[in-house]
């Protein structure tokens, strides 16, 4: 069982208010908060040993390059990447998606095919577009049924010996599907294609094994998982990233310049040209030791209690309308009412403090599939509470009678 009132009292920010109301905060699918002890260890890296990393002999460059090579071992074990230099850090998980996407496109030839999936957020779609388009490539999408699910089927018909890359998500932002990533890693690989996986919803809920999964990349980035903004990973297997040519030229990713030739520095260093964010990936294993230190099981549980409860107390709702509706589901309910804009829904609720998304999420085939121009989405993280969720539903109830 998590103590929920102590938790809430590492987010200085849970004891603000908004609109002269307390805050109810539930936009984690866009951005978690950030406990103290994360905000620490960022004040505390520009206080005392702010300095680049790597490339000084000095005592205050010698301690940020051990704190930010720590970082990326706490990543590693994280995520179970069998070796540390599998772990590039990035500034999220869209800079992470496009390095690959350069990457490939050195790969890729006329004819082969891509596969991704209709739940994608635009990060995970633009860029597999702007590849298709350079290297004229084929994109096929994998379609969803009115719970908001992947036809399986349909990507099994989907998968042919052309098939070279398949990017989908652990879980939609839009609707918290998660997805049978299992299945389709094993069916990809039966192919022969490559498989990243964009885990930016999963990881807040969620633990990856990548080498129990056996997936070729999985990115994410730490503002999602109580860390801050500006810095994320990607994981790839050590022979992938042996394959893909360098993002970004420039410091740390060389080993020799010449006018004549240039030599490529090993991994990880390789894909991480110029001063990278010290302070961000230094508060990304913090925010890692505090996530596992209330441990993911027991997040996972309780947030099930919240999923559970927001959907029947917004469903007792008349005109009220959840999207997104698979048994396996993380705590992330998108709903309208009939004849009512989301976004005036939304702002009518963020007068009584309440925070929420609205809109098509960065995911507008969703909206598209569903007819309709966005949602309301509630996302619920561990720190939450069921009282948080009356206030909800109360507010959305009484912004219904203002607009009806």
């Amino acid at each position: 069982m998590l103590d929920i009132q102590k938790i809430r009292e590492d987010f200085p920010i849970l004891k603000r208010e908004v609109n002269g109301k307390p805050l109810v905060y539930f936009d984690n699918a866009a951005t978690s908060q950030t406990p103290q002890v994360v905000i620490d260890a960022i004040v505390d890296y520009y206080s005392n040993y702010n300095a680049n990393i790597h490339r000084g002999v000095h005592t205050l460059s010698q301690e940020a390059t051990d704190a930010y090579e720590e970082a990326r071992l706490k990543i590693q074990r994280h995520f179970n990447a069998q070796e540390s230099h599998e772990i590039i850090l990035t500034s999220g998980t869209t800079h992470s998606i496009n390095l690959v996407a350069n990457g490939f496109a050195s790969l890729l030839k006329k004819g082969d095919e891509v596969i991704v999936s209709a739940l994608e957020h635009h990060s995970n779609i633009v860029p597999w577009q702007m590849l298709c388009e350079k290297t004229e490539a084929i994109l096929k999408v994998i379609p969803i049924n009115e719970e908001g699910e992947l036809l399986m089927d349909v990507y099994n018909d989907l998968l042919t010996t052309k098939t070279k890359l398949v990017f989908v998500n652990h879980i939609s932002n839009a609707l918290g599907t998660i997805n049978p990533i299992e299945k389709i890693i094993q069916k990809a690989h039966s192919k022969g294609a490559a498989v990243l996986i964009d885990g930016a919803q999963a990881c807040p809920h969620i633990k990856p094994d990548v080498q129990a999964l056996d997936v070729d990349f999985y990115v994410a980035s730490a503002h999602k998982i109580c860390g801050p903004t500006g810095v994320g990973i990607l994981y790839g297997k050590q022979e992938w990233l042996k394959k893909l040519p360098p993002y970004q030229g420039g410091g740390e990713m060389i080993k020799e310049v010449t006018f004549e030739k240039t030599t490529y520095a090993d991994l990880p260093h390789k894909f991480e040209a110029g001063t990278p964010n010290i302070a961000g990936g230094i508060a990304f294993g913090v925010a890692l030791d505090y996530m596992n230190a209330i441990g993911f099981e027991a997040i996972a549980s309780y947030e099930k209690e919240l999923l559970d409860f927001g959907t029947e107390q917004l469903l007792a709702i008349e005109g009220l309308k959840i999207y997104g509706t698979s048994a396996q589901k993380t705590s992330v309910i998108s709903f309208n009412i009939e004849g009512i804009h989301p976004y005036d829904i939304g702002s009518i609720i963020d007068k009584l403090g309440i925070a929420v998304r609205t809109g098509h999420h960065c995911a507008q085939p969703i909206m598209d599939f569903y007819k309709i121009p966005g949602t309301v989405r509630a996302s619920f993280a561990f720190y939450n509470t069921k009282e948080e969720i009356i206030k909800l539903a109360e507010a959305v109830k009484r912004a219904k009678n203002m607009l009806s």
